[in-house]
This record gives C-alpha cells, sequence and structure tokens, in this order.
C-alpha cells in the first residue's frame, strides 16, 4: 500500500514537472527606450515674432529642427521678452536643470549670468551672442559663442542707400552704442560714404532696445533734416518703420525680413541665417564638444543674406554696386 501511494505520489510530480517545461517561458520585459531626441531652450530679450534679433534666431532653430525630421528628433523650448537679466538668469538655470541639451542664451546683456551659471551644469552645453567669448579664460568649457558680423550687411545697404538717395542724406538709429548693433550703424555708414562721397549720414542712439516712442521720434528727427533714407538696429524700428511708410521716405532692415511691415518702405533687408552654426552646435554636442567654439555669421559662409523687396525697383547698376561689394567683402578688398 505504501509503495502503491509512493508511485503515485512520484508520478503526480513528474507530471508536473513535464508540464512545467512545457510551459511557455514568462516574458523578459523589454528595456525602456532610449530618448534620442535633441532639446534646446532659447532665452531671449523679446518676442519670437520681433522681426529682428529674437526671431532670427528662433527661425533659425526652426529650420534646423525641420532638417533633423521634426519634433520627433528635436524638441524647442523658448522663454521669450525677458530683458530683465535676472529674470532670464533663472530660466537659463531652469532649463540646464531640466536636462535639455543646450540652452542659448540669445542675448550680449547674459553673458554674466551664463558665466556663473555653465560651471554648475558641465554636462550641459550653452550658448551665448553675440560675442565671441566662449569663457575659457575662466576655465569654463561648456559654453559656444556666436556673432554677425553686421557691418557687412551695413556697408551693402549703405551702399544701396547712398546711390538711390536724392538728398544725399542717411539717418541712422540704433538701440546702444554696443553689440552687432554698432557693427551694422558703423558699417552702412562707412559703405554710404565710399559708395558716394559727400553723403551725409547722420547717426543717433536711444538707449533703449525695446522703446518703439524713441525709436519713432528719432526717425521724425532724421526726416527733418532732409533724410530720404533711413536703417536702424533692434526689435523698437517698428516705431521708426511706421515714420518712414507715412513720410514716404526709405527703409533698409537688418537681423530679419521687415519687408511686411511696410512693403511701400522697406527697400532691402540684411537677414541672419543662423541655423549653420545651430546644425554645428549640436553635431558637436552629440560627439562630446560642449563648448569652446566661436562663431560667426558673414556672406562667405552663408549666414548674412541680402534680401530686395520685389515691390521697390532698384536700379540695375545699383544692384551691381551692391553685389561688387559683397565680392569685395568676400575676397578682402573691402573691410567694413
Amino acid at each position: 500500500m505504501k509503495s502503491t501511494l509512493s508511485r503515485m505520489l512520484a508520478l503526480v510530480m513528474l507530471v508536473a514537472i513535464l508540464a512545467a517545461g512545457c510551459a511557455p517561458a514568462a516574458a523578459t520585459p523589454a528595456p525602456e527606450a532610449v530618448s534620442t531626441v535633441f532639446k534646446v531652450a532659447i532665452v531671449m530679450p523679446s518676442s519670437i515674432t520681433d522681426m529682428a534679433f529674437s526671431q532670427s534666431m528662433f527661425e533659425g532653430l526652426k529650420k534646423v529642427q525641420a532638417e533633423m525630421g521634426g519634433e520627433s528628433a528635436m524638441e524647442i523650448a523658448y522663454s521669450e521678452n525677458l530683458f530683465k537679466v535676472p529674470d532670464a538668469a533663472a530660466a537659463i538655470r531652469d532649463y540646464a536643470d531640466k536636462g535639455y541639451n543646450l540652452v542659448i542664451a540669445h542675448g550680449s546683456q547674459y553673458g554674466t549670468s551664463l558665466e556663473q551659471v555653465a560651471p554648475d551644469f558641465p554636462n550641459t552645453a550653452f550658448a551665448w551672442g553675440t560675442s565671441v567669448d566662449t569663457f575659457q579664460a575662466s576655465g569654463i568649457n561648456n559654453v559656444f559663442a556666436y556673432q554677425a558680423e553686421a557691418q557687412q550687411g551695413g556697408y551693402v545697404l549703405g551702399t544701396i542707400a547712398a546711390l538711390m538717395s536724392k538728398t544725399g542724406i542717411i539717418g541712422e538709429t540704433g538701440p546702444v552704442d554696443a553689440g552687432d548693433a554698432k557693427l551694422y550703424i558703423e558699417g552702412f555708414q562707412k559703405g554710404a560714404e565710399a559708395a558716394k562721397p559727400g553723403t551725409t549720414v547722420s547717426v543717433t542712439y536711444t538707449g533703449s532696445f525695446s522703446d518703439v516712442s524713441l525709436m519713432a521720434t528719432a526717425a521724425e528727427t532724421h526726416i527733418a533734416a532732409g533724410a530720404d533714407m533711413l536703417t536702424g538696429s533692434s526689435q523698437s524700428v517698428v516705431g521708426a518703420i511706421g515714420v518712414a511708410k507715412d513720410k514716404g521716405v526709405y527703409w533698409f532692415g537688418t537681423q530679419w525680413d521687415q519687408t511686411s511691415l511696410a512693403p511701400e518702405a522697406v527697400l532691402a533687408s540684411q537677414v541672419y541665417d543662423w541655423s549653420g552654426i545651430i546644425k554645428d552646435m549640436i553635431d558637436s554636442v552629440q560627439k562630446g564638444v560642449m563648448g569652446g567654439k566661436a562663431y560667426t555669421l558673414t556672406f562667405k559662409n552663408g549666414g548674412l543674406v541680402i534680401s530686395y523687396n520685389s515691390a521697390i525697383t532698384v536700379p540695375a547698376e545699383v544692384k551691381a554696386a551692391a553685389d561688387a561689394a559683397i565680392a569685395g567683402i568676400n575676397d578682402g578688398t573691402i573691410v567694413p
């Protein structure tokens, strides 16, 4: 009896073992997919539709995003209208803390803050402009810098303005006497005076990047003094462009194509195309290079482009002079 019971128990155990061996193995949980999205954040002093400095960079980011395959390949986060430096510094730090791969501080006023924040996040790449200082002299290795050689386009547009002016008087207004605004203003003046000696170029600075009324007042003052060609820099130029439209004088834009603001007044614009340097920064970060490079936009590398307003006729000889100026800048015979 005991032997029979033992044999039955052994049989039951054998059946259980065979059943377990035939059962499908439990599925091993798949590892979580590693995100390949490159995350870029940008902090700007004005809006992404300012028709000037901030929009040029934002549009460059969107262009690169599209080339990389859209939002699934590149994420863009942005904070706009952060002209107050403490607010911008807080946003820069917050983006780094959230793990963005590249944080762009798009304003020369952000430099000091970036120099303080970057060392706290060695695995995050930062970039700022307009400047060529990457802070490597301070022992910082994760900051890129960029600058537009705005004087090049300024020289070309100044050439056009002088050759098309009937009064021989040109008015220029900048926000502050520094950065790419200063480069542009001085390049424009030099181009105008070289194209047509004797041209009078009046230069003023409002002291503000955002005060539209000051820019408008400056334009009115230039026109009252006889100027029939105007130009200026910063997001506040919308005020001056409105005055140019109302008074029937021509305007020359910079940083972005400003034609849509006044198709009857904006004759031509210098456009910044940041996409080339953005792509190089992303490529560098993906290869483990977190900073230390300084970039410039020029005609030669395609970062600067002259965009004409098709609604306004520019004489062939004037365009030829502009093309000759670009060629001279590229080959070094003209130093704007």
